[in-house]
């Protein structure tokens, strides 16, 4: 079993690929039923700098069926940093001290990754501006494998805000450890920034670009959906970017729908109660996930 033991996990590229299995294989067995007390006596900081409620709640549910404790806001209005100009550093700092392991999201790029320079304790990326969310990357990698049986060589779509969600550039560095095809499917304002297109093509991972889902939706066996990220850009709505159940006839039986939600009109609710809907099912998934990755990194037994 990889040794997490008292690592910070700020990009998924922290990991390795047998580590990934790891974390995913230890959520299996919560998702079955296993029940620890691995966190009695830690004290989790759970500092939200930034809207969340799928995160920040998982992560507090995955602290208290571990035994720990959490400790925290989930509106930085209220603390010395906003009302009284106290600088981040020494609030992280101040912060680390009254806990074991702190699960940090911030607006600003870079963010979890000053943490884990400045912080004596382990630091989690709960999302970082427009950058990463690794815990986000390893929950939709299981639920890949937990809908389709496997992560090799998948069929992936990827639709909607390519450039700015934070949750895709973590899933691309990941799918190329697991040989999967990327399809990726967005107005052309909103494509793949060049470092990330870069990496991609360094990888020789397959990939195509497409301005519209009818193009590719017969072969894909997942669709990853994201929103447009309308608090980090000004541009107007795509109201071309949203699928339909007319668009679903044509698609493989075991496609399944993945989004991170929170979705707008690109995910309309019609589609919840056909078998291509995972997306709910993957939110849950989340607990799982970070239980796993909680007890890997502070268990103590």
């Amino acid at each position: 079993m990889t040794n997490l033991k008292n690592k910070s996990l700020v990009s998924i590229n922290d990991l390795t690929k047998k580590e990934i299995l790891d974390i995913i294989n230890t959520a299996k067995r919560f998702k079955d039923g296993l029940i620890k007390s691995s966190l009695t006596n830690k004290v989790i900081a759970s500092c939200f700098f930034e809207h969340s409620t799928r995160t920040r709640m998982s992560f507090e549910a995955a602290i208290a069926k571990l035994g720990g404790k959490t400790i925290g806001f989930a509106d930085s209005s209220s603390t010395s940093l906003a009302g009284k100009g106290e600088s981040l550093i020494d609030t992280l700092k101040i912060i680390s001290e009254y806990a074991n392991l702190l699960i940090l999201r911030h607006p600003l790029d870079g963010t979890a990754r000053l943490a884990s320079d400045i912080c004596n304790i382990p630091i989690i990326n709960a999302g970082d501006g427009a950058n990463q969310h690794p815990t986000q990357t390893l929950l939709d990698l299981f639920s890949i494998e937990d809908s389709q049986g496997s992560l090799e060589g998948i069929s992936l779509g990827i639709m909607g805000d390519l450039k700015y969600n934070r949750t895709v550039h973590s899933l691309i560095t990941a799918a190329q450890l697991f040989s999967m095809k990327l399809f990726f499917i967005s107005p052309p304002s909103l494509r793949l920034d060049e470092e990330s297109l870069f990496k991609l093509k360094c990888s020789g991972i397959k990939y195509s670009f497409h301005q519209a889902p009818e193009q590719v939706i017969d072969q894909l066996d997942c669709l990853y959906m994201t929103r447009l990220q309308k608090e980090r850009f000004n541009r107007e709505t795509h109201d071309e970017y949203k699928i339909s159940l007319s668009l679903l006839n044509n698609a493989k039986d075991n496609l399944k729908i993945l989004h991170p939600l929170p979705r707008m009109e690109e995910l309309p609710p019609e589609i919840d109660n056909s078998k291509f809907a995972y997306y709910f099912t993957q939110a849950k998934n989340g607990l799982y996930v970070r239980q796993a990755l909680l007890d890997m990194i502070l268990g103590e037994n």
